[in-house]
């Protein structure tokens, strides 16, 4: 028997050995462009990515398994993702982990640490890339979401924003974690680069779209929540959220328990927590290693008009032109 299982390993070892030879080469073949954080982006099924993050996206294609309970929160990446985690784990985990509780997790962790990234998750354990969380989080655009969660009754809570905020939010980070021998994007490469599509993830709205188009396929199973409507108005979000992922407020809760949760993790309370103001590495895929203070900015809506330029109308253009006929809201809405 344990020479059988010592064969099994080695076999399931020479198989993943095999898988990440297979994937290094279809790397190598990719079309590259000039990347934001890595010397290159490469070009895999029209979206452009780090070498890491496809290493990542084809183990979980391959590997992941999907729990019955799952739950998991979509995103473009600098679009509210952080804010949305804790929002979301804070819903779930309510009745069995009191928000005000001296030993919250937040305390101690990131919630990019209890909500982890799929395909951070399957680059860092290539043997093992299903988490024990149940609930989860991804950047990665709905075709290469995982067959086992398309399939099954998870919900997907999907978060956008407005497209000239992500990407000031992105070319801020990105600069942060920009490796030291590369030279700094400047905004207004960052633009032209955002603009033609060639982002991590990107583009921005196939990426949009293609979780929209299958929202329209299975409207039961993905939720769009715009970041502004939440940071304006976050209770009617909030209690949709709750009732959308199966753990809906109770009368005997009421509206105070929503407004608690919101206002313990606001963005503000959440970046003047000491585990968010540290250096401490949170989260990492090889070669990139992310504090849990670069995390938190300001979170601020339309804080791209602090450095519009007339060039930005540009982003403005491409994304009703990209959008239109879609049956997709106009990005740049009011509030509702």
């Amino acid at each position: 028997m344990e020479s059988f299982t010592k064969e099994e390993n080695k076999k399931e070892g020479d198989d993943h050995h095999a898988l990440l030879q297979e994937i290094e080469h279809t790397i190598s073949t990719l079309p590259k462009e000039r990347g934001w954080l890595l010397e290159h982006f490469y070009n895999y099924k029209g979206f452009w990515f780090e070498k890491p993050i496809i290493q990542g996206i084809i183990i979980a294609q391959k590997y992941f398994e999907a729990k019955s309970d799952i739950v998991l929160l979509a995103s473009y990446p600098r679009s509210g993702t952080t804010w949305m985690k804790a929002l979301l784990f804070t819903i779930k985990n309510r009745s069995r982990r009191d928000i005000c509780s001296d030993t919250h997790p937040f305390l101690t962790c990131n919630p990019h640490e209890c909500v982890p990234f799929i395909e951070f998750y399957a680059c860092n354990h290539p043997l093992a890339p299903t988490p024990s969380t149940a609930l989860l989080a991804t950047h990665i655009p709905y075709p290469f979401i995982p067959e086992s969660i398309k399939h099954s009754n998870s919900p997907i809570i999907y978060v956008y924003r407005e497209p000239k905020d992500v990407l000031i939010s992105c070319w801020h980070f990105l600069n942060k974690l920009r490796a030291r021998e590369l030279p700094q994007l400047s905004l207004e490469e960052a633009l032209d680069f955002f603009s033609s599509g060639v982002s991590a993830f990107g583009p921005y709205w196939d990426h949009l779209l293609g979780y929209w188009k299958a929202s329209l396929e299975v409207p039961n199973k993905i939720l769009f929540i715009k970041y502004e409507h939440m940071k304006r108005n976050p209770i009617p979000h909030v209690k949709r959220l709750a009732e959308f992922i199966g753990h809906p407020f109770s009368l005997e809760e009421g509206a105070g328990a929503i407004q608690k949760a919101i206002n313990l993790y606001s963005f503000d309370n959440l970046s003047n927590l000491v585990v968010n103001k540290a250096e401490l590495i949170g989260t990492s895929v090889p070669g990139i290693n992310i504090s849990n203070s670069m995390f938190f900015r300001n979170g601020k809506v339309e804080d791209y008009k602090n450095y519009f330029t007339e060039e930005m109308k540009r982003l403005d253009e491409i994304m009703e032109q990209k959008l239109r006929g879609s049956g997709f809201e106009t990005l740049a809405s009011p509030d509702d």
